[in-house]
Formats: structure tokens, sequence, C-alpha cells
């Protein structure tokens, strides 16, 4: 699994502090929601040719990590 640490950084004064592929302004929300809509890494690379595809796996182990920590609590 790639370390997503090496890919994605989260800084105040970028994107209000949303997590972001280092050293650009493309979001993991802006990733994901091209993956969901049926984008293939080829695609995204494409319209966006400095993001790799190591950067885009970056963006699903973050997202992983952050789920497995979700805790639901109950009112």
């Amino acid at each position: 699994m790639v370390d997503w640490r090496k890919y994605i950084s989260i800084n105040s004064e970028i994107r209000f502090g949303k997590p972001c592929l280092s050293g650009t302004r493309i979001s993991v929300g802006d990733v994901l929601s091209w993956l969901a809509s049926g984008m293939t890494h080829a695609e995204i690379m494409e319209d966006f040719p400095q993001l790799s595809t190591e950067q885009i796996l970056a963006v699903l182990a973050y997202s992983a990590e952050r789920e497995s920590i979700t805790k639901i609590v109950a009112a």
C-alpha cells in the first residue's frame, strides 16, 4: 500500500485546509469525486498531467485510513 503521507498535505492556506496532493491545489475530495464519477487513473492523469498513479493511490490509501478510524456515536 502507498504511504499517503508522502503525497498528501494539509495547509490552512491552501483550499481552506482541505487535504491536498502536495505541491498542488488538487484536493483528496477532487480525486475521489473523479474516481466516483467513473474516471480512470489514466483519464485523470491525462486531464492533470502533474499527477501520478502513486498520488491517486495515495488518495485512496488516505481515504481508507480515515474511514477505518471513523466512529459513529449513538445519540
